[in-house]
């Protein structure tokens, strides 16, 4: 199946077996997903027309994405704009239809669109190919769709293979130099230096696979060579000449003419099967394995030492302290049976805690349900934007469990202050994330980009919070509080034990930064997918590795805290409230310390609105992801203190 992610649509691998199955079985599909039949004359089963859309304009040089129309490309005024989903407000899509038509099986060539002039005495023309230019020299890319699908652009890479790219470059620029940008390799003719060559001319190829004539056929891929040509004559385009250039300095009046040539040719690629061109391109899957492999890896050693320590050491001390029947020999505890009547005792700041758990708890659930709708192929590569939809609509709907855990852990820490406590669940973390998109949104509205968020839209995200999810909290939080305290398994003492020095390994920092190192490399090589397709572009679609990923992660961020926890008891150190959410949590800093060295490393993104917008993002996601390791390392570290002292004898 396919799913938006970063804005883009995704196709799983086991879309061809749903649709197919579904097809075939009683001709239901999934939403988005039901195949258009085309034939040669309207008809009622199938139709003639193919419209041709245009999505928003991005590059891997600036994070601010443009609406097709901020160019000044051939555009349609009057036809209306499809219907956009929350997900595509949210991440700056903007799919409008466009002036190029075709119509199935008929051929053309160098068809004219329409030809822009620009006059050096007029500064709004100006101005326009001002803007046209600075998005050839950021290597700004097209992105089209032809029946729900995107148009590629495909070319070779080393070694004879093919890279087919959901994108084509606006243009090229030739440096001062005489260095060409990436996307001029494809034309030797492009050598004038200090240079704007402008793509104005496609060559498009669609494919189509038709099994039985009369019932139509279905379109299966659609490829475009983008080629830029000075057309002999103007008015009546022959796409011949050298290629359009545009010099840096404008002199002199200038009209760019936009045409396209299209064919068909029959395919025996079957309909279901038709994102496979594009995605074998990428040969992601043996890296996806070697990740795989890395992180079971790291899972079996864990779980062997906590193996090791459950079944031995901690068996052991169990079978130890529970012999010991004389005063004598319970005055010579040691170990963490010494702290059993402090290891409950309520944490400072335990209405922050149990804030974060309730959050964390929510942003656990939505993400597992997201994935888990993501693997059986719920999100339609079709519905663009579905991925981040179905979080936006979890988060509100799941706001009764994030009352209900805060409440509940903030009345075991013996907290009072219930309104403060089902206010702050509420409102605290998601309104440090709304605050940083908040502060995003208006740098893009100042950059004039397509990710702005529209005014409405905003107010509709405020509705859905205060008017969907406060209230859905409160209602949790009333059952929490409503559930008598959680019951420990053994009573707390008056008086605070006196924590003896800790040597340099027991104590709190060192082991929170150590807890973090294993469960992030369970998931580093996935991360580096996963900010490929927000940052660089690219499709995500192996949505059954990242649900793997995330079970592993679960248990790895598990399994570190108890074996840490383990040992502080040990050390009869008793403040694990904090420490357990913190080391599990330490995580998201070191996913941190990756998007820096990402940005860095990888990018070539340039201007500061761009990077201010990419380590904005970033504190967004690294916020979510503390928030949601802390959630399942405190679980984890609870549920082990809590087994452990109810199983031994205590006077």
């Amino acid at each position: 199946m396919a799913v938006a992610m970063g804005g883009r649509s995704s196709p799983f691998p086991v879309l061809a077996l749903v649709a197919a199955a579904l097809g075939a079985a009683s001709s239901f599909y999934l939403p988005g997903l039901a195949p258009v039949s085309f034939c040669e004359t309207e008809a009622a089963e199938c139709k003639s027309a193919i419209e041709l859309f245009v999505n928003r304009l991005d590059s891997v040089e600036s994070v601010l994405p443009y609406e097709y129309a901020a160019f000044d490309f051939c555009q349609l005024e009057v036809e209306k704009r499809p219907s956009e989903n929350l997900g595509q407000v949210l991440f700056g899509e903007r799919i409008e239809p466009s002036p190029y038509k075709f119509h199935f099986k008929k051929q053309e060539v160098c068809t004219h669109v329409c030809t822009k002039e620009y006059n050096i005495g007029k500064d709004a023309e100006k101005s326009k190919l001002a803007f046209l230019k600075n998005g050839m020299h950021l290597n700004y890319q097209h992105h089209w769709i032809i029946d729900n699908m995107p148009v590629t652009w495909c070319y070779d890479v080393e070694d004879g293979q093919k890279f087919c790219n959901p994108g084509f470059p606006v243009g090229c620029y030739i440096t001062k130099g005489g260095r060409p940008k990436d996307a001029c390799v494809i034309n030797s003719s492009f050598n004038e230096k200090d240079t704007f060559y402008i793509f104005n001319h496609v060559d498009i190829t669609i494919y189509f696979h038709s099994e039985v004539e009369e019932a139509g056929a279905r379109l299966v891929a659609a490829k475009l060579e983008p080629k830029s040509f000075k057309h002999t004559h103007i008015d009546k385009p022959d796409c011949s000449g050298p290629p359009m250039d545009i010099p840096n300095e404008f002199k002199e009046k200038l009209n760019i003419a936009y045409t396209y040539s299209v064919k068909f040719v029959k395919s025996q690629i079957k309909w279901a099967s038709r994102w496979d061109y594009i995605l074998e391109s990428m040969h992601h899957t043996n890296i996806q394995w070697f990740s795989i492999m890395n992180s079971l890896v790291i899972v079996l050693f864990l779980s062997g030492m906590v193996a090791m320590i459950m079944l031995r050491t901690l068996h052991k001390d169990i079978a130890r302290y529970n012999q010991m029947d004389s005063t004598e020999e319970a005055q010579e505890e040691f170990g963490w049976k010494l702290v059993h009547g402090d290891v409950f005792r309520p944490p400072r700041k335990g209405m922050i805690l149990s804030v974060f758990l309730g959050s964390g708890a929510q942003i656990f659930i939505m993400i597992f349900v997201t994935l888990f709708f993501a693997c059986l192929g719920f999100l339609s590569p079709a519905n663009r934007g579905s991925l981040m939809t179905c979080s936006v609509v979890l988060w509100v709907l799941l706001g009764t469990p994030a009352g209900y855990v805060a409440a509940r852990f903030y009345k075991s820490f013996g907290g009072e202050k219930w309104k403060t406590n089902v206010l702050l669940t509420s409102i605290m973390c998601p309104g440090i994330v709304f605050a940083d998109f908040f502060l995003m949104n208006l740098i893009l509205w100042g950059e004039g980009s397509s990710a702005a968020i529209p005014f409405g839209t905003l107010v509709a995200v405020l509705a859905l919070w205060f008017g969907i999810s406060v209230p859905l909290t409160f209602i949790g939080a009333y059952f929490g509080f409503k559930k008598h305290a959680i019951e420990h398994p053994v009573r707390i003492n008056q008086i605070p034990r006196q924590i003896p020095d800790q040597s340099f390994y027991t104590k709190s920092l060192p082991g929170i930064v150590m807890g973090g190192i294993l469960p992030f490399g369970c998931i580093f090589i996935q991360l580096f997918f996963i900010l490929n397709s927000i940052w660089s572009h690219q499709m995500y679609y192996m949505f059954g590795f990242l649900f793997l990923v995330f079970i592993i992660l679960v248990i790895t961020c598990s399994e570190a805290t108890v074996l840490l926890c383990y040992f502080h008891l040990c050390a009869e150190d008793y403040h694990w409230h904090w420490r357990s959410f913190l080391t599990s949590g330490f995580t998201a800093v070191y996913f941190l310390i990756y998007a820096v060295h990402y940005f860095y490393s990888k990018l070539q993104i340039t201007g500061t609105a761009s990077i201010i917008l990419y380590f904005g993002y970033t504190m967004i996601m690294a916020l979510i992801f503390f928030l949601f390791t802390g959630t399942i390392g405190f679980f984890a570290c609870f549920w082990f203190v809590s087994k452990i002292y109810s199983v031994v004898k205590v006077d």
